[in-house]
């Protein structure tokens, strides 16, 4: 019997600014990312369901602003001090650690006081569940821009795009078929 050999062929994120399809869905939450000078108390919370493009987007704005990614899971382990003044994107907030809480009040306060800070997750922060006061106080003070669940237009584009991060061509009938019939999440 011959075997099959298989190749580990890399997949390549495109997560450039120039890689983000603009719908109606996030226009809103884009323009906000980019007009990050405005931000009240230099925070944003960036909400979306799961594979809206929060990520995405949340690496564009790293990249304009050289902050650091850092995921809530692993806030734990990081050093907060030298983030003083610093931009910071803190993934998946509403995911935080209940014992991780006081470390993201003082990474709140170390990142707003003349740096800026942008946190992304499912819901917004009043359901995150969240029982340090301090922290629910700052949480629910901060903006949150929204990324609304994407059109037919925008999943046809972000399907494209994914086959092509695997280096793969389909025809091009498939992404109206697939379109069609996949869940909207």
């Amino acid at each position: 019997m011959t075997r099959q050999l298989a190749f580990d062929l890399p997949s390549i994120a495109a997560m450039r600014r120039a890689d983000f399809f603009v719908a109606a869905s996030n226009a809103v939450a884009l323009q906000t990312v980019d007009h990050w000078q405005d931000w009240p108390g230099r925070k944003l919370v960036l909400v979306g369901p799961e594979g809206s493009g929060k990520s995405h987007l949340a690496r564009i704005w790293a990249d304009q602003t050289g902050a650091m990614l850092l995921s809530a899971a692993d806030l734990a382990g990081v050093d907060l001090a030298p983030l003083s003044g610093a931009a910071v994107v803190v993934e998946d907030a509403d995911r935080l650690a209940p014992a991780d809480e006081a470390r993201l009040f003082h990474l709140h306060n170390l990142a707003t006081t003349g740096g800026a800070l942008l946190l992304t997750a499912q819901t917004p922060p009043r359901d995150w569940g969240l029982r340090l006061p301090d922290l629910i106080s700052r949480m629910q003070a901060a903006p949150v821009a929204r990324i609304e669940a994407p059109d037919d237009a925008l999943l046809s584009a972000v399907l494209v795009k994914l086959f092509a991060d695997r280096q793969l061509a389909v025809p091009a009938a498939l992404i109206p078929y697939l379109v069609s019939r996949m869940p909207r999440s």
